[in-house]
């Protein structure tokens, strides 16, 4: 019974950060955890707070109802399906197969299938929901749980960034190429450092995360982002010293 629950947290776990991250146009294959980590995780999309918890439990009411349904629907098609069939077929011999295999059905197996399956649809939903909700919320500035977020590298080393000793003159990008679009790259050229001189809406930057040797940086959105709309994403590879940049971002990036 516990080894069922653990993997059941375990899928729940998964579900929501690979919902989180999938926001911000990372897979979650490419991100390292450790294991154990998943079966914490469940906790926010059960009870990260109040509401949360109301709607984990109402989804736990309405997976019930569905499991007991599902059992009554297919009993009652199964019972009147097998009278027809060994009317019909009484002494077929090719489908005394199908009337073993429907008998097979009605052993209890059958019913923990259906509850499994519609337990597992309903932990994806729960934990998809949860995943992209704080994954939006984490995005724009005002509600954002991520930490404010400051990268140092050699100028050799980044062709993004401003020079601490002026920030007010764009670095030379003399000896460096690009691969892509090139509008991704000007949106964010110029705005490298937080600005909190508009106090209602300051631009900040903040970590998503940092894993392996990449460190992923984003700009936080204002409140009015819409809930299709995604901050590009700043992957630094900071392996051996030799920084490296890739741009992710989404057909809605905010402007």
């Amino acid at each position: 019974m516990l080894s069922v629950f653990g993997i059941f947290l375990y899928f729940l776990g998964w579900i929501y950060r690979w919902a989180y991250f999938g926001f911000f146009q990372l897979q979650i294959t490419s991100l390292t955890f450790p294991i154990e980590s998943f079966f914490i995780v469940p906790i926010q999309a059960i009870l990260g707070d109040f509401w949360i918890f109301i709607r984990a439990s109402l989804v736990l009411l309405i997976t019930i109802a569905l499991i007991q349904f599902t059992i009554w629907l297919i009993s009652c098609v199964r019972a009147k399906f097998v009278r027809k069939l060994h009317k019909k077929t009484r002494n077929f011999f090719l489908l005394k197969f199908l009337r073993s295999f429907v008998k097979f059905l009605s052993l209890p197996l059958s019913h923990e299938i259906i509850a499994v399956a519609w337990i597992l649809a309903a932990l994806f939903w729960l934990g998809r929901w949860q995943g992209e909700a704080d994954a939006y919320r984490d995005a724009v500035n005002i509600t954002s749980t991520r930490p404010i977020a400051t990268l140092v590298s050699p100028n050799d080393k980044m062709a993004l960034g401003r020079n601490l000793d002026d920030l007010l003159i764009n670095p030379p990008l003399k000896g460096f190429r690009i691969i892509g679009d090139v509008e991704q790259f000007r949106q964010i050229f110029g705005r490298e450092v937080n600005d909190t001189t508009n106090l209602k809406e300051p631009l900040l930057w903040r970590l998503l995360i940092e894993n392996d040797s990449w460190v992923y940086l984003f700009p936080g959105m204002p409140r009015e982002a819409k809930l299709n709309q995604r901050p590009p994403v700043l992957a630094v590879n900071k392996s051996d010293g030799q920084i490296q940049l890739l741009i992710l971002s989404h057909p809605k990036i905010l402007p």
